[in-house]
């Protein structure tokens, strides 16, 4: 290599390196404090659901003026259908069982609002069943449609559908007789095929994250239950952001929760956390707070709500937020004003 030819070379690494710092400068974020804390515990509103008993595995998922509601536990039909408004009781559905139209181990439920069809992950049979909400609520004895067979060696756990067929979703991959993988990928529900995203986070070796996806403003986000770390990346996979609390490390352990679960209320993320809390059997390790960030990452307050949260869930159309406490109440939601959010 000539001297002109070295000098050269050197200009340009040079030239180059503002760069990539200003590119990690924007995408890297640090918070040192998050400690703009509100007591809301009396804005809490409780739900009940007449007439139902339901255990501490249900999960809420809102669908056009309903809400669906899936009991893991429950012992003879494991889906619950209310007035999204009211609370009202309206249906149940799905028995529990190994024939030709029961469920055997139910797991998460895909809504897709557009076409009023529900799809529901059936991890015992490995098959999701596609039911028409319209159907099921002229005839409770309706009987589903098997929609698609899973892989067993890499299936998702979760996911978000983005049109009639493509989804952003939570993959599994088993390993050995106890372990797993864990990515967020596309997933074709008509093919099976599953595209990893671009963005994993380099120095995290075993992902246990939950997730959400606003196809509105073009991310999803990614909240470490083990790390004090969240990721906003667009749909493609690309990074935006890595969101780092004050005490992050990427040490490979289940001893400590940070993040619960996450959702995307129009322009802000919140999610549930414990601030690295040490797991232990004597240890009430789930968390009563709940951090509000805009799609930046940038951090706005803290929510105390008192209660033990379990899982979230937003109701776009009436602008709240539904969640499921293991405390003195079950269910309850809270109104996001702006005021509350800002």
């Amino acid at each position: 290599m000539t001297r002109n030819n070295t000098i050269l070379l050197s200009i340009l690494i040079t030239l180059s390196l503002p760069s990539c710092f200003n590119k990690s400068r924007q995408t890297e974020k640090h918070h040192n404090h998050r400690n703009n804390i509100i007591h809301i515990q009396d804005q809490i509103r409780d739900i009940q659901f007449e007439d139902v008993y339901l255990s501490n595995f249900a999960s809420i998922y809102t669908m056009d003026d309903y809400l669906i509601v899936r009991d893991y536990k429950s012992m003879e039909k494991l889906i619950y259908i209310f007035d999204r408004n009211n609370f009202s009781y309206i249906a149940n559905i799905a028995p529990r069982g190994q024939g030709p139209h029961e469920i055997t181990n139910i797991g998460h439920i895909g809504i897709d609002e557009k076409n009023h069809i529900f799809y529901v992950i059936d991890h015992g049979k490995q098959k999701i069943f596609s039911y028409h909400l319209d159907s099921v609520l002229e005839d409770p004895s309706y009987k589903p449609v098997e929609k698609l067979n899973l892989n067993e060696l890499q299936f998702p756990n979760k996911y978000v559908l983005l049109n009639d067929t493509l989804c952003i979703g939570q993959i599994i991959e088993p390993t050995g007789s106890y372990g797993f993988n864990q990515s967020i990928a596309k997933w074709n529900t008509n093919s099976g095929e599953i595209t990893p995203m671009k963005y994993t986070h380099p120095e995290i070796e075993r992902k246990r994250v939950s997730f959400a996806v606003s196809e509105e403003n073009g991310i999803y986000v990614e909240c470490y239950h083990h790390h004090d770390l969240f990721t906003i990346c667009d749909l493609d996979g690309n990074l935006k952001y890595n969101i780092y609390g004050r005490k992050w490390d990427s040490t490979m352990s289940n001893a400590k929760l940070y993040f619960g679960d996450v959702v995307i209320c129009k322009n802000r993320i919140l999610v549930s956390y414990s601030d690295g809390i040490d797991r232990t059997p004597s240890t009430d390790d789930l968390p009563t707070q709940l951090l509000i960030f805009d799609l930046k990452g940038d951090y706005i307050k803290t929510l105390d709500i008192g209660y033990r949260i379990m899982d979230l869930s937003y109701d776009d159309r009436n602008n709240r937020l539904l969640m499921h406490f293991d405390d003195i109440i079950q269910f309850g939601y809270l109104t996001l004003d702006d005021n509350l959010l800002n």
